[in-house]
């Protein structure tokens, strides 16, 4: 047998070595090309300018794209301040946190909708069995919550529990079976489908249905169904360790900065892979997935959704109207101030506590990628004004639709 040669043995080292090579980006135009004002556009550079002045946040990268076009990228500032500043550029690693949710959660419970695996209309005790109910007066027991209300937040968990008592009973790292168990015995808030809670336990306790599915992990799942198809090559769970330089720190903790290590509390609590939050990501991975989006579920001829199901998560879910979800996207909740003012209520994203964001809007085909590290180094920034601003400068400076 002939041997291979040493530039194969070199290649093939060097694809062992990374998770998987990046695909093609969203491809760049100017923005009179799609209908847009370039001069409107850069009131954007003034007004993060400003902020950077006022010490809002140290950096930021923004990505907007409009009809499969990158018409605006740039990196501001400093991606840290501690131990030293360094530049922000565009190619950059953000800790995603709660952008972990549609992107990587609801997106993968959705994958399995699809194949018949599991339903929305499943209850939950179908998956974990010891999940409890809200106790009505005299201790009736109210209605199972079902997978649906994990994903609108509808299901009656409060926001979150404490990392301490976690470990105190089950060590560190704990396993997601085993913060499911806890989870599963919080007393409820309300009867499901009755009050809409943001809870990031709602998505620990999918990401561990996911894992009881398909015996993979959500990272695993994910990275083998969307990110790796998708060709985001810099979209992951635990940055390895080639990729640290470019990851973006987030809060000193134990008297060093986050970087590459997921800042939620009860995702780095379970090693780092959470349904809540852990995913890492850059802007122009995040420009690809928004694209796939908005082309019905397919980019670049690799298919991830079918068109029906992107129209079932890219709307209010119907049951929950009054809350403002939908299935893994926000549209009019109160924490949908990213939308800004001007972009149509059938747009859609997230946002994560890290200082991170995704709009997507449907109506005029743009999507706007936010990315800060306003929790750098003392979690003390300011963001959510700045990204109403954001997304009203991008809207207004569209003249055609």
């Amino acid at each position: 047998m002939k041997k291979p040669s040493m530039l194969l043995v070199i290649v093939l080292l060097f694809l062992g070595s990374v998770p998987f090579l990046p695909g093609q980006p969203v491809p760049a135009a100017k923005p009179e090309e799609v209908g847009m004002s370039s001069k409107h556009l850069a009131y954007l550079d003034r007004i993060i300018d400003e902020a950077l002045q006022r010490k809002d946040f140290p950096g930021a990268v923004l990505l907007v794209t409009r009809m499969g076009k990158t018409v605006y990228k740039r990196a501001f500032g400093e991606s840290q301040w501690l131990p030293g500043p360094k530049p922000m550029s565009t190619d950059m690693i953000f800790d995603m946190a709660s952008v972990t949710k549609p992107v990587a959660t609801a997106t993968s419970v959705m994958i399995l909708v699809e194949r018949g695996k599991i339903r929305l209309w499943d209850k939950v005790k179908t998956y974990v069995p010891d999940f409890a109910v809200y106790l009505q007066e005299k201790g009736v027991p109210a209605d199972d919550a079902r997978l649906w209300h994990l994903l609108t937040h509808t299901s009656g968990l409060p926001p979150y529990t404490d990392p301490k008592e976690v470990e105190k009973k089950y060590g560190n790292p704990c396993s997601t079976e085993d913060l499911v168990k806890v989870i599963s015995q919080i007393p409820k808030e309300s009867p499901a489908g009755k009050q809409f809670t943001y809870s990031c336990l709602n998505y620990i306790t999918l990401a561990w249905i996911v894992k009881k599915v398909t015996s993979q992990t959500i990272a695993e799942f994910a990275a083998e169904n969307i990110f790796k198809p998708l060709g985001m090559g810099r979209t992951f769970y635990n940055p390895p360790p080639q990729f640290l330089p470019l990851c973006v720190p987030t809060q000193v903790v134990d008297g060093s900065p986050l970087r590459g290590v997921v800042h939620d509390p009860l995702a780095r609590l379970q090693g780092g892979v959470s349904g809540n939050a852990g995913l890492f990501s850059t802007a122009d991975d995040l420009a690809v997935f928004a694209q796939m989006m908005l082309n019905g579920g397919e980019w670049n001829g690799v298919r991830i959704l079918s068109p029906l199901t992107v129209e079932r998560m890219t709307e209010v879910f119907p049951k929950v109207a009054d809350t403002g979800r939908g299935l893994g996207w926000d549209f009019t909740s109160d924490y949908g101030t990213v939308r800004g003012d001007l972009f149509s209520y059938r747009s859609y994203g997230h946002s994560g506590y890290t200082g991170t964001s995704i709009w997507i809007d449907p109506e005029t085909k743009t999507a706007v990628i936010f990315l800060t590290n306003r929790v750098h180094p003392d979690d003390k920034g300011e963001i959510i004004a700045m990204r109403s601003k954001v997304a009203n400068v991008v809207a207004a400076s569209i003249l055609r639709k």
